[in-house]
C-alpha cells in the first residue's frame, strides 16, 4: 500500500464502520472476509488487498485514493507525532455478579486441589473469560486482565473477594505449597448457576478440565505464550481483540479460509 500504513488504513476503517454504525460482523459480511480478518484490518495486523479496498470505498462511498491517502502530520511540542500502535478496543463491562458465581463455581469444582491457589485462579478466570470471547465474540464475565510479571491477573479479583469474605460466602486460607506460602479460597455457599447459560458452562468446564490440575508456575509460563499477553506492554490491559491471533496451539476456534 502506497502512502499509508496498515496501522493507518485501519484506523481509516474501523472510523468509517462506527460513523455508518456497522458492527465489525456486518462490515465483515459486506466485504466476504470472516469477522476476525476484519478485527485484523482494524488492528493494523492484516494487509488489505485490492478487490478488499475496492469494496470498502464502495461501501463507505469515499474512493481508493481517499482510503490510501496519508494522515496529515500532527505535531506535539514541535515534534511529529508516529502511528505506531493502534488503540485498544473499549473494555467490556464487568459484570460482577457473573463473575462472583463463576468463581464459586470455580471452587467448587476444583478449589479443594491442593495446587489451585491464588495464581491459578487467575489463570482459569483469564482463559474462561477469552476463550469464550474468542468462540462467541462477546464477554462471558467482562473482566479486565492486567499484564503482569506472572501472567494475565483480574483487575476486580480483590475487590470482589473483599467483598465476599465479608459476606461469608468465601474463607481464606494460607497453606504451604511446596514450601511456598500459596493464598486459597474455600467456598461458603454454592454458585447461583442459574445466571449461568449452557455454553458458558461449556466453556468454564472444558478450562477447568484441561488446566486446573497444573500448578501456578506452569500455566504462569503457559499464559505467556498465549498471544494476546505478547502482544500487551506490561502493566497494560490486555485488549479482548487481541484473542483473534492466537496460534493453533491455543485458538479454541475454527475459522473459515479466507
Amino acid at each position: 500500500m502506497t502512502g499509508v500504513s496498515q496501522i493507518s488504513l485501519g484506523k481509516k476503517v474501523k472510523k468509517l464502520r462506527l460513523e455508518f454504525e456497522f458492527s465489525q460482523e456486518e462490515l465483515a459480511a459486506r466485504i466476504g472476509i470472516p469477522r476476525p480478518s476484519l478485527s485484523g484490518i482494524e488492528f493494523g495486523k492484516r494487509e488489505v488487498n485490492s478487490s478488499e479496498l475496492i469494496k470498502f470505498a464502495e461501501i463507505f462511498d469515499v474512493s481508493v485514493d481517499e482510503l490510501l491517502a496519508p494522515e496529515p502530520e500532527r505535531k506535539i511540542n514541535g515534534v511529529r507525532e508516529e502511528a505506531t500502535e493502534y488503540k485498544v478496543s473499549p473494555k467490556p463491562k464487568f459484570n460482577k455478579n457473573k463473575f462472583q458465581q463463576v468463581l464459586l463455581y470455580i471452587l467448587e469444582r476444583c478449589g479443594a486441589k491442593p495446587n489451585v491457589g491464588e495464581t491459578v485462579l487467575y489463570k482459569l478466570l483469564y482463559f474462561i473469560d477469552f476463550n469464550y470471547y474468542e468462540l462467541f465474540e462477546e464477554p462471558l464475565m467482562g473482566e479486565s486482565y492486567r499484564r503482569i510479571k506472572y501472567g494475565p491477573a483480574p483487575s476486580h479479583f480483590n475487590m470482589v473477594v473483599d467483598e465476599m469474605i465479608n459476606a461469608g460466602e468465601l474463607k481464606k486460607v494460607t497453606t504451604d505449597y511446596y514450601g511456598r506460602r500459596q493464598k486459597k479460597y474455600l467456598p461458603q455457599v454454592f454458585p447461583d448457576l442459574s445466571i449461568i447459560s449452557a455454553r458458558e458452562k461449556q466453556v468454564i468446564d472444558s478450562v477447568i478440565d484441561n488446566l486446573s490440575s497444573k500448578d501456578g508456575a506452569t500455566l504462569t509460563n503457559y499464559s505467556h505464550e498465549d498471544m494476546p499477553w505478547k502482544m500487551t506492554q506490561d502493566k497494560e490491559i490486555i485488549d479482548y481483540e487481541s484473542v483473534f491471533y492466537r496460534t493453533p496451539a491455543y485458538s479454541v476456534r475454527s475459522y473459515p479460509e479466507e
